[in-house]
């Protein structure tokens, strides 16, 4: 059960995380920090933000775990990066945090996370 069942969802999970990390605080973070200035509120960067991203991670890579006992390879990425990614998106231009002009590099950098954390999990399943 731990090697074929935690293993995959683990290590998607650090894919995952260390993706976001990169993504957002370290390449794009002054973008996000002069959207949320212009809008008049403040970033939200402490620990406890990261945190929820850790589990945000770790949902979508059970999601991506879910998926791949149900479809194949490229059914499980492309479904999980639409409920992963374009969902939350979608949540975040409706609440009008999101900036748009990120998602020109958020697109293609969160297909390649995702195809890498659907890797992962048929690799070591």
């Amino acid at each position: 059960m731990f090697k074929n069942k935690i293993l995959p969802v683990l290590f998607a999970t650090i894919v995952i995380s260390l993706s976001e990390f990169l993504r957002n605080e370290v390449l794009f973070k002054s973008i996000w920090l002069n959207h949320y200035n212009q809008l008049g509120i403040t970033f939200p960067s402490e620990p406890v933000n990261g945190a929820v991203w850790g589990i945000w991670s770790l949902g979508l890579a059970f999601a991506i775990f879910y998926l791949s006992d149900h479809l194949e390879f490229k059914q499980t990425f492309l479904f999980s990066w639409f409920i992963g990614f374009v969902l939350m998106w979608v949540v975040l231009w409706n609440l009008a945090v999101l900036p748009i002009g990120i998602l020109l590099y958020a697109i293609p950098l969160s297909l390649l996370e995702t195809y890498l954390a659907t890797w992962v999990v048929y690799k070591f399943k």
